[in-house]
């Protein structure tokens, strides 16, 4: 449920403070007029007090700790949501997953020290009720969906570094330690509230958020009036500093217009929300109250900073932070964008830590028209798309399609489409027509090297500018672009050798005959060059791609953004046999009209046909 979201507060420091904070924070039932309805008395604050400097750059490590790459640059620390184990995981999951692992993926080849942070949130009310429904405990239900999480990301090739549970005590350390931080600053107290809350949310709403009925429209579930005695957060305190970072710093919200979105929110005025629940038994104890448990989003939040532990280190909150914190990248579904873009920055300001850089907001996947969730019962099965049509279809479909950002809704017929167009006719079939003439007519092996093939050739100054356009789509998180970049590689490639018609330049043999040679370099080094820039995309078709152009494994892994620079294969290089790398999908139809055709062919002798090689 939690998501993790990353600000971006690019590259300028920008202190938020420049004087002391209050030692004291004295709050009076007058300064929350119009807020919410509050009774009790509240916390007194702290005698001491605290001075705090908030920078939202990149903080180096108080103890010496390395936390950064060999280059000197900071270490890439990206996150998804925490992922709330009410359910089983979703396609919904898996598309903001497979997004992240992208991403990480780019910044590897661009030789980052990536820190990719994942994992599950596994506290709250609708936990116990999923496990009790299920007729197992909290922590059993836990273990089984967090692992179904694991399970899957394996299934998708997600090449996480972190997988952080709440249910970790390394997090519930970390979590009581940042909780007390926060009560010492007087941003703590405890008070009455009445209101309507979304169980599935997990969150008390507004009347006139609200849909007909009271509903929720989210999950389109009425919400129930609760009255509870709580503690809160004083978000209304950072209201000013919050407007100022947003102003300040356009990137720390993207796409643009949930940056919007946020703006509005604050400006509207910041309410304090609460931060325990006396109700719920399925969690966190507040340290100064065992009677209560911390609330879901103030306890998950903090996995993307507990996550950054190792297993071996002291459980504290300074050691956490100097182990990778701030986070370069948060990753979230817009439903979550309160909570990351406003909460979640106040909670760090008062604790007196510094921001993460970006936070990204992206759309829902739909279907039929509408969001998918496990709440709304209409989810898409990953694991079951996985296992018809394999990891890279499904990665390469979501984030071709979906453009970063906006919605996307899943049709199967235009997935069939997509996949056949992209993956097996303009890539695999580029690839396996050449090693084919190349087997034929050169034993497999290279007549010359790439560079020496394209001198004065087009085709590699065509193949060059895209390769740039990609890396600048990758880096501004344009992943749908990045894709349709690089496969325009694959239509060039296509479009040249039919205009040279190698197969036939090879029959007229000697000055022709070289001519066609390297061609099929050429042709070949740009596969080559598709298999690097798609990686991060089909890492799985892009390693059959360089296996069947002589390379290992290992040569793959080792790969960095740098070999996308013409002039990578070189002569006498041997290519591997032919084998098609990606087999084109039949949907329903096909596939009888195929059979048919085939008891058809039995029953009559077709002559055999003797067309060249070139097809």
């Amino acid at each position: 449920m939690a998501c993790r979201v990353q600000h971006s507060i690019h590259n300028s420091l920008y202190f938020l403070s420049s004087t002391p904070l209050r030692n004291s924070f004295n709050i009076r039932k007058s300064d929350f007029k119009n807020r919410i309805n509050f009774g009790k008395t509240l916390l007194s604050s702290p005698s001491f007090s605290r001075t705090a400097l908030y920078c939202t750059c990149s903080s180096s490590s108080s103890n010496g700790k390395d936390s950064f790459s060999p280059n000197g640059s900071d270490a890439f620390v990206l996150t998804t949501p925490l992922y709330y184990v009410n359910a089983p995981p979703h396609m919904g999951s898996a598309y903001t997953t497979i997004a992240a692992d992208a991403i990480a993926r780019f910044q590897r080849l661009l030789e980052k020290k990536v820190i990719f942070i994942t994992g599950t949130d596994e506290h709250g009310e609708k936990i116990a009720t999923a496990a009790a429904a299920n007729g197992s405990s909290p922590s059993e239900h836990c273990d089984v969906v967090s692992q179904a999480y694991k399970a899957l990301w394996k299934d998708f090739d997600i090449s996480y570094d972190k997988f952080i549970r709440t249910t970790d005590p390394k997090h519930e350390a970390v979590v009581k330690e940042f909780y007390s931080r926060v009560l010492a600053n007087g941003d703590i107290y405890r008070a009455d509230y009445e209101g309507l809350y979304c169980v599935n949310c997990e969150e008390y709403k507004d009347e006139k958020d609200l849909l007909a009925n009271n509903c929720c429209p989210t999950h389109l579930k009425p919400c129930v009036r609760r009255k509870e005695d709580n503690y809160f957060f004083a978000l209304s305190k950072y209201q000013q500093q919050l407007e100022e970072i947003l102003r300040q710093n356009p990137g720390f919200v993207q796409p643009s217009y949930r940056l919007n979105e946020v703006q509005g929110w604050i400006k509207s005025g910041l309410k304090d929300f609460s931060i325990s629940r006396a109700s719920v038994d399925w969690g966190i104890a507040v340290p100064n109250d065992p009677e209560q448990t911390i609330y879901v989003w103030f306890d998950a939040l903090l996995g993307y900073v507990s996550a950054l532990l190792e297993d071996n280190e002291l459980a504290s909150l300074e050691t956490a932070i100097s182990s990778g914190w701030p986070a370069s990248l948060h990753l979230i579904g817009k439903d979550i964008l309160r909570f990351h873009a406003v909460y979640w920055p106040a909670m760090l300001l008062s604790a007196g830590i510094g921001l993460p850089k970006r936070v990204f907001g992206h759309g829902f996947l739909t279907k039929d028209g509408m969001k998918m969730g496990k709440s709304l019962g209409n989810t898409l099965e990953p694991t079951d798309l996985v296992q018809r049509f394999g990891p890279d279809a499904v990665r390469y479909f979501f984030l071709r399609e979906v453009e970063f950002g906006n919605d996307g809704d899943y049709s199967e017929e235009r997935f069939i489409n997509i996949i056949n167009a992209h993956l097996a006719n303009t890539i695999g079939n580029l690839l396996n027509r050449t090693l084919g003439l190349l087997k034929k007519n050169c034993q497999s092996t290279l007549a010359v090297d790439s560079y020496v093939a394209a001198e004065g050739n087009k085709f590699k100054v065509a193949v060059e500018k895209l390769v740039e356009k990609a890396r600048v789509h990758y880096e501004n998180l344009e992943l749908s672009a990045a894709c349709e970049t690089v496969l325009e590689i694959g239509n060039a490639g296509n479009s040249y050798i039919d205009e040279q018609a190698p197969w036939s330049l090879f029959k007229k043999g000697e000055t022709a005959f070289e001519t066609a040679a390297k061609d099929l370099v050429i042709i070949l080094e740009a596969m080559r060059i598709i298999a690097v820039a798609l990686s991060p995309i089909t890492p799985g078709l892009s390693l059959k791609i360089y296996s069947q152009l002589g390379y290992t494994e290992d040569q793959f892994n080792a790969v960095n953004w740098s070999d996308t620079k013409w002039g990578g294969l070189k002569a006498g290089q041997v290519m591997a046999q032919p084998t098609p790398i990606f087999a084109r999908i039949e949907d329903a139809t096909e596939a009888e009209t195929k059979g048919a055709a085939t008891k058809k062919v039995k029953k009559e002798k077709v002559p055999k046909s003797k067309s060249p090689v070139e097809a």
